[in-house]
């Protein structure tokens, strides 16, 4: 079976369930899955991000358009 038939015959099985607490099991296990963008950047990343933000919360910005005069 591939990987869409799965996914489609795992929605069906879900949509039958009325146990509302493996419901909410499956969802909770579902969250767990998900990848945060975050943890998958490198820490120096992370750090320019967070400088970035720092930057921006001081007030130390540029119009973009003055950016790009500066780039090109």
């Amino acid at each position: 079976m591939d990987i869409q038939s799965t996914k489609i015959e795992l929605v069906k099985t879900i949509l039958a369930i009325e146990n509302n607490e493996f419901i909410q099991k499956i969802a909770d296990f579902v969250d767990k899955e998900k990848v945060d963008f975050w943890d998958e950047l490198s820490p120096s990343q992370q750090n320019e991000i967070k400088e970035g933000i720092q930057q921006l919360e001081e007030g130390k910005r540029i119009a973009y358009d003055e950016f790009l005069k500066k780039i090109s």
